[in-house]
């Protein structure tokens, strides 16, 4: 593989159903779930996002105002996470 030289290897979590949309579109793609993800992250950095949708951007940097914030970083983004899910979800039963 060439691209080993040039590539770090990370983990990504993903929600189980996340993860089985990704491999099924790996498998209809003919492609690797690595190169979809690689492919997805590298074009959601080179687009333009307004700062507003990109709040977590700088979550490690600073003061958080969290005294626990790197130890439970995972949970606050979870927190953050199901708190966008339910706003989202009220959104959607707003609109029907």
């Amino acid at each position: 593989m060439w691209y080993v030289r040039f590539m770090k290897r990370t983990t990504v979590m993903l929600a189980d159903e996340t993860l089985a949309r990704l491999r099924q579109e790996s498998r209809l793609r003919g492609s690797s779930v690595a190169e979809i993800v690689r492919t997805a992250v590298e074009r959601h950095l080179t687009d333009p996002v307004p700062a507003p949708q990109r709040k977590l951007a700088f979550f490690a940097i600073g003061d958080s105002g969290m005294s626990d914030g790197s130890e439970r970083v995972d949970e606050h983004l979870a927190e953050i996470y199901l708190e966008r899910e339910r706003q989202r979800n009220a959104d959607q039963d707003a609109r029907r």
